[in-house]
């Protein structure tokens, strides 16, 4: 089998109409209808709305967690929150499993989360918030979706991947590289 992979140069957020197309062309060769994504203020996830309208595209929306800063505020819009919802889209505020240092008294998410730092920021994210969202019940275990995340903001990487809870890590799988930044 052979298969495209994109790289991009820099990474961020002047990737993201590009992820979106890739993304869309993909789920389509694969007869996926499910993406997950982070978006932590908003734009990407109104970026991916825009570009599914009309389509059988279902998104799982992650954003940071509440209580992330220190403030315990939100970025992420109250109105669009509630314009996916109302368009059938999950909107999911799990906890950042790679951000709970010390968790049971081990670094062991930090240190998972460094090492997938090697293939980049974004591929980390896409690990944790497919974890994230099957533990929140968006996603079921072993379900095929399609994942994107960035890196410092907007798109720029995209992964095929099976879906796994955070008990049950090893059965996670990146079956396809989409996109990513060269780094």
């Amino acid at each position: 089998m052979e298969e495209k992979i994109v790289y991009f140069e820099k990474p961020g957020r002047k990737n993201t109409t590009e992820v979106i197309k890739l993304v869309l062309e993909r789920a389509k060769l694969r007869d996926i209808s499910r993406i997950v994504m982070a978006s932590t203020r908003g734009n990407t996830a109104q970026s991916f709305l825009d570009a599914i309208e009309g389509k059988d595209i279902h998104l799982v929306v992650v954003p940071w967690q509440f209580s992330f800063k220190k403030d315990g505020g939100n970025p992420f819009p109250q109105e669009l929150i509630k314009e996916l919802q109302e368009k059938k889209h999950i909107v999911h505020f799990g906890t950042m499993l790679f951000h709970t240092d010390n968790l049971y008294g081990t670094n062991t998410p930090k240190a998972l989360a460094n090492i997938l730092r090697v293939l980049g920021e974004g591929m980390k994210v896409c690990v944790e918030i497919t974890m994230m969202a099957c533990d929140g019940g968006c996603i079921k275990m072993g379900e095929k979706v399609i994942v994107v995340a960035g890196t410092g903001g907007g798109a720029d990487t995209a992964v095929v991947a099976t879906a796994a809870s955070s008990t049950d890590v090893t059965s996670l799988r990146i079956h396809e590289i989409i996109c990513k930044p060269i780094l």
